[in-house]
């Protein structure tokens, strides 16, 4: 199985002994029963978390990967583990969720915001989004925005220590700065654009928006961070790209060279404790800095990705909804 070997300088970072005890920390994983979602909250249960909630779109695989979560240790056995039932691709999914949470969590110290799908073939989402846009950004966004008081009250609590930390992918590298975010098309499917700039597109916008978050919010840590080659169940399914090259090129690449969901985690967990970590940034396994693309930190079309968000979201009407 590859691992990655840290550079000179690099940290390297050992879950088992480098994440400090959860004690009296919340913590909720967005994806939290398949791949570096599932890897993420395995290492997390073997930390005594107060609370850990998982999000699930699916009751019965949610289930099932609360009795692997639970099977890692005789720690994990008595995690307090919790479902949230959440589509991305919905905002009245999210909306439920983050109203189960803010009313049923008293504090709310750790956000993992990896969630999310690849190369999906052409649609809209429920809401009329193109739908890789919908659920990579706009989902985590809106979660983000509705759980906000919460997590600033933990970050007014002595000792406290709030982190988001957003999953994207190095993908969005490639964008070039005339392509960047498409807010003319983002209501169509997109049909003329490749899946890959759109898989691209979505997670340029979710290090966009970590990085103003670190603005806005400048009590909280917010990072996002590109995990690496990893083999995941993103790769399964219906995908919107040829299927020869898919099949024969793309997927067996990733077979033979990616890592595992546990050695990919690392880098989202080093984000989450390390002292080290500065928000706003982009990060590359592990802990590495300087590999952002040019639109990575925009900070013209971060404001405008953010100001455009809002606008979106007080049209849909969300009662109480207030511009950030």
């Amino acid at each position: 199985m590859a691992t990655y070997s840290p550079r000179r300088g690099q940290p390297n970072f050992n879950p088992s002994v480098d994440i400090p005890d959860l004690g009296n920390r919340v913590c909720l994983v967005v994806g939290g029963t398949s791949g570096l979602g599932e890897a993420t909250a395995i290492a997390l249960a073997q930390h005594n978390p107060k609370k850990l909630y998982l999000t699930a779109r699916s009751r019965a695989k949610a289930n099932a990967a609360i009795i692997r979560i639970r099977a890692t240790s005789k720690v994990a056995e008595v995690a307090d583990l919790e479902i949230l039932d959440l589509d991305l691709s919905s905002f009245k999914s999210v909306r439920e969720a983050a109203a189960k949470l803010n009313h049923e969590a008293e504090r709310l110290d750790l956000v993992h915001l990896s969630g999310g799908v690849g190369l999906l073939p052409h649609a809209t989402s429920t809401d009329g989004y193109e739908t890789q846009f919908a659920t990579n950004y706009l989902g985590h966004a809106l979660l983000t925005r509705l759980l906000m008081p919460k997590l600033l009250h933990t970050a007014a609590l002595p000792d406290a220590d709030v982190r988001i930390v957003s999953m994207a992918s190095g993908l969005h590298k490639a964008l070039s700065p005339k392509e960047g975010i498409l807010f003319g098309e983002l209501k169509t499917p997109m049909a003329s654009r490749s899946v890959f700039a759109l898989y691209g597109q979505s997670t340029l916008a979710k290090t966009l928006f970590a990085h103003e978050l670190s603005k806005r919010y400048p009590q909280i840590t917010s990072v996002s961070l590109h995990p690496g080659g990893v083999k995941t169940n993103v790769f399964e399914g219906e995908k919107g790209v040829n299927w020869l090259l898919y099949n024969l090129v793309i997927k067996p690449v990733v077979y033979l060279t990616g890592i595992s969901p546990a050695e990919g985690a690392k880098t989202q967990l080093w984000c989450s404790f390390s002292p080290d970590v500065k928000s706003g940034e982009y990060y590359e396994p592990i802990g590495l800095l300087g590999c952002e693309g040019k639109l990575t930190r925009d900070d013209d079309l971060a404001s405008k990705l953010w100001s455009w968000t809002d606008e979106e979201l007080r049209a849909s009407n969300f009662p109480g909804w207030q511009q950030g």
